[in-house]
């Protein structure tokens, strides 16, 4: 089999073959295909797609490139979730105890932040002590016993896809749905879980900017899970705003904790409370949505859904003193309340610019190799749709050193106030299967 006749075939138009995407995997894999040729035909698939076969069989076998995680030592359906990224995206550490205290068992890797998305192992490393790197066997006592764990890619999975990605990165080969549905769909199915339930997000925070964009990929992405035998299920969310007040990594460890206490923003507990209820239903612990919404209702008044994830940073070597008293977690050297200068209602909040903003303060990285400045980020005092008057606070920003006129100035301009009523948008769009 030669490299080129599979250019030539995709190039034209063609269906590739599963051998032929093997040999690609493969190749791949143990460097015998060279970049040139690997990016030639990445070009190729961004130009020409792949279908609904196509796909899934590239996810399969990226999949197997590397380790594959078994979970089936532990008890019951595992289920897993996964969000396509956005500004504010604080959900896994609100959504897996709340699953988790209703006796979901949610085995979860996650990733670090890069550009004005935030990362999940960087806003749990906000907390003192929090071990993300857990070996396979840790990973999987601790989904045993304490019925979560949040953790960063363990062992050697998925070896493919970070060759390739790091290849379309430089390429101009990352906007394609059967490419980034592959590569998210292999990683979640080699973590081993039963269950998977996407949260695809899309506006201008978001990767996909489009709601039929973002449709578009969650359908192959649930075409790819279904056709391995994973019960998948997607969620198209609005991300035209930040997620919940606050963009950070302490701030955010903060909001988690009083969404599971039942004290957070609207948004925010609506989306995780939604989520919860598909888990718990792909999961079999409940029959329909009414049951499922009762049993959370019970483990956040109950307390129960805050003592699991107690539970999970106390496994993991955390310092849960600072679970039960926030004040403990990172603190930034100042604080400064942003006034409004005009009386409006909010049109707009660009939540791309305010990402931005959080990573110039030291919230976020640019290149893999920066460290995050857990302390700082953006507390919102308003939202879409809320009545602002001149002088008001509209948002609150925690930084180590003096903000410049210039960050100042672009803050205000990420806020858009009309004197027009503004109608609320709802988070979740619609829900696929």
């Amino acid at each position: 089999m030669r490299f080129v006749d599979i250019i030539n075939k995709k190039r034209y138009n063609e269906e590739l073959t599963d051998k032929e995407i093997q040999f690609f995997v493969d190749g791949v894999t143990d460097g015998s295909i060279p970049d040139y040729q690997v990016s030639a035909l990445l070009m190729a698939i961004v130009l020409n797609g792949m279908n609904e076969r196509e796909t899934s069989y590239l996810a399969k076998a990226m999949m197997h490139s590397g380790d594959v995680i078994d979970l089936t030592s532990i008890e019951g359906i595992k289920a897993d979730k996964h969000s396509t990224g956005g500004v504010g995206d604080k959900t896994s550490m609100a959504l897996g105890p709340l699953v988790a205290a209703c006796g979901l068992k949610v085995a979860k890797m996650s990733g670090r932040g890069l550009g004005h998305t935030g990362g999940t192992l960087d806003k749990l490393e906000s907390i003192e002590g929090f071990n993300c790197f857990l070996t396979e066997e840790e990973f999987k006592k601790q989904v045993s016993e304490v019925g979560i764990a949040i953790i960063g890619q363990t062992g050697d999975l998925v070896p493919a896809d970070k060759k390739l990605y790091a290849l379309r990165d430089v390429t101009g080969t990352v906007e394609s749905i059967p490419l980034i549905a592959s590569s998210i769909m292999s990683k979640k199915l080699a973590s081993g879980s039963d269950t998977i339930l996407l949260d695809v997000k899309y506006g201008e925070g978001a990767f996909m900017h489009t709601i039929e964009d973002a449709t578009k990929l969650a359908e192959a992405m649930i075409s790819i899970g279904n056709s391995l035998g994973r019960n998948t299920m997607a969620m198209i969310t609005d991300m035209n705003q930040p997620l919940g007040n606050t963009i950070g990594n302490a701030i955010e460890i903060r909001e988690a904790i009083e969404t599971l206490k039942g004290h957070g923003p609207k948004d925010f507990t609506e989306l995780c409370m939604q989520a919860a209820e598909i888990m718990l239903m792909q999961g079999k612990v409940a029959e329909n949505k009414e049951e499922a919404r009762k049993m959370l209702e019970e483990v956040v008044a109950s307390g129960k859904a805050f003592e699991t994830f107690k539970d999970m940073v106390k496994a993991q070597g955390g310092n849960v003193d600072m679970i039960e008293n926030p004040e403990l977690l990172p603190q930034s050297k100042f604080k400064t309340e942003i006034k409004s200068e005009e009386s409006g209602n909010v049109k707009v909040l660009h939540s791309e610019r305010l990402g931005v903003l959080a990573m110039q303060l030291g919230a976020g990285r640019e290149t893999k190799e920066q460290d995050v400045n857990h302390a700082v980020g953006l507390e919102l005092a308003c939202k879409r749709g809320d009545k602002v008057n001149k002088g008001d606070t509209i948002c609150i920003v925690y930084h180590d050193e003096e903000l410049k006129p210039q960050w100042v100035d672009e803050l205000y301009h990420a806020f858009e106030l009309t004197n027009e009523e503004v109608a609320p948008q709802p988070i979740i769009e619609k829900v696929l299967s």
